[in-house]
């Protein structure tokens, strides 16, 4: 029986036979209504060679890069009226569609407003792991975030997670981040609303091809930590942060940048 999930792929210049692998695991596995796959920027050619797919999968193109959060944010938008349960998950597979189930089921058993998958948890399978560097980093960020959020989690930017369009509904107009700081700021928000939220131990396995910049992306990561922190204080109304933000120009929400112009690049 189809269950009222929708899944969404956000995916860049990814690889089509991996891709199309995985989208039939991720329907075979779930049973979900929608996978929404948001491509940004494809090679020619990519729809004939991720066919044969499943019927419950949609493509939708961007000729440009947007960035992994405005992919995501496009995809829920194009489904929160459809489904009871959003969720998404990276293209390249580095969670099997059985671990990711594990995050879904969470959110629809009632258990979370939103599950977050977890490579960093002590009950994590972890088959492949990340290079030293890449590895360090990602610890030394998730231990900074660990004394900067409200919300504690062992793992913060696990390509894995899940939510309610309830959930969703409430923090999308929150939300600014375009690109890979996206999740810490949803769980950042998230948790200023005091949704219950819970981290989920996944199975996982690096892809060292992946195009994630190590140095580029844990800069813009430690920018977003402080922006995150800020906009989660202000919902709490946290006055110094109030003072903070009426010194400052208001920007337009993620949501309202990309339904001003869908191609928002991050």
């Amino acid at each position: 029986m189809t269950r009222p999930v929708g899944i969404v792929v956000p995916a860049y210049r990814p690889d089509a036979d991996r891709l199309g692998a995985y989208l039939r695991a991720l329907a075979d596995r779930l049973d979900p209504a929608v996978v929404r796959v948001e491509l940004d920027a494809p090679e020619p050619g990519i729809r004939d060679r991720l066919a044969p797919l499943p019927g419950v999968v949609e493509l939708a193109v961007a000729d440009r890069r947007r960035g992994k959060g405005a992919a995501i944010t496009a995809g829920f938008e194009a489904l929160v009226d459809r489904v009871a349960v959003l969720g998404f998950v990276d293209a390249d597979g580095s969670t099997p569609a059985d671990s990711f189930a594990a995050v879904v089921d969470r959110v629809l058993d009632g258990g979370a407003d939103l599950a977050t998958g977890s490579r960093r948890h002590p009950d994590a399978d972890v088959l492949s792991h990340q290079t030293f560097a890449r590895r360090r980093l990602g610890d030394g960020f998730a231990w900074l975030a660990r004394r900067f959020l409200d919300e504690a989690l062992y793992d913060y930017q696990c390509g894995a997670k899940a939510l309610t369009a309830a959930t969703w509904r409430t923090v999308r107009e929150h939300l600014y981040e375009p690109g890979f700081a996206w999740d810490l700021e949803l769980v950042a928000v998230a948790s200023a609303f005091d949704r219950r939220i819970v981290e989920v131990p996944v199975r996982w396995e690096d892809h060292p091809e992946s195009t994630v910049s190590t140095v580029g992306t844990t800069l813009r990561l430690g920018r977003a930590l402080v922006t995150s922190r800020h906009r989660a204080r202000l919902l709490r109304e946290d006055r110094f942060h109030q003072l903070l933000a009426s010194r400052r120009r208001t920007e337009p929400s993620l949501t309202e940048r990309l339904a001003a112009d869908p191609t928002e690049a991050d």
